[in-house]
């Protein structure tokens, strides 16, 4: 079986196409000696006991990780866990999945369809996670999904890849604040996501996170090219708790802002 540095050395190839930010970014700090730790990459998929978030984590499970969080997003319908690495330099990984019975019939008819051209056999292979969109999906399908759920929209049009990266910045040397590095970003021509503010969450709360806005690439569809935001790139500054322990889980209601980093904006 191949290595879980394969893998995401896989995730990373596949990520950094469909987000040439990422790219940019990570060699604009290189540029000022930094070395990039990631802090956690995440993935969506649907609630579908054949694709569901605990088949994504199975490979991540069988590399040594294990479930170490628990989280519920009401307001986008969403169920999610975080599985902690075997050693540290790993980054966490953050699975969703979208909870298809709250919503429309309508829409839960497209997905079903997606979901029945993919091969079952594949989902418990090793890149399962890395396979990308695994059926063929109109961009009128695309766009009536979109009228429910902008996340059922961008799983359609690109399947299971890592939907983020995230750059661990209380770990770089040059930057102070995550302000600091957001400022940082913008000025080389990176928007951020202000959706809840620039900087979800506070120090009090133990992680401050951030985000580019997902940039458009083209895509295709059965009924033609169209272009549609893919990917974001996220930064995240964690601290340490009372016990002296760093906080290694997530906030809901930050989560949730930073989810909006894909959304279209027309």
């Amino acid at each position: 079986m191949p290595s879980i540095d394969e893998l995401f050395r896989k995730l990373w190839e596949q990520y950094s196409t469909s987000n040439p930010q990422a790219s940019a970014i990570h060699t604009l700090l290189a540029e000022r000696g930094e070395t990039i730790i990631n802090d956690h990459v995440a993935f969506r998929t649907f609630d579908d006991s054949r694709v569901n978030l605990d088949v994504l984590a199975k490979a991540f499970v069988d590399f040594g990780y294990h479930k170490a969080g628990e989280y519920d997003f009401d307001l986008k319908h969403l169920n999610a866990i975080h599985l902690a690495p075997p050693e540290d330099h790993f980054p966490k990984v953050f699975i969703s999945e979208l909870r298809l019975k709250d919503f429309s019939g309508g829409l839960q008819q497209i997905v079903l369809q997606l979901l029945d051209q993919v091969d079952v056999a594949k989902t418990s292979e090793w890149d399962f996670s890395a396979s990308g969109r695994n059926w063929e999906v109109s961009y009128a399908e695309y766009e009536q999904l979109r009228q429910e759920s902008e996340y059922a929209a961008w799983l359609s049009a690109f399947g299971f890849l890592a939907n983020h990266f995230t750059v661990d910045v209380g770990r770089l040397k040059t930057f102070d604040s995550l302000q600091q590095f957001n400022e940082f970003v913008k000025a080389n021509g990176y928007p951020l996501n202000t959706s809840g503010g620039e900087i979800k969450g506070t120090p009090a709360e133990f992680l401050e996170q951030s985000s580019t806005l997902a940039g458009e690439i083209e895509v295709t569809f059965t009924d033609g090219k169209q272009r549609i935001p893919a990917c974001y790139y996220e930064f995240a500054r964690r601290y340490d708790q009372p016990d002296g322990n760093r906080f290694e889980g997530f906030i809901s209601k930050s989560a949730d802002k930073i989810f909006e980093s894909t959304d279209r904006k027309s």
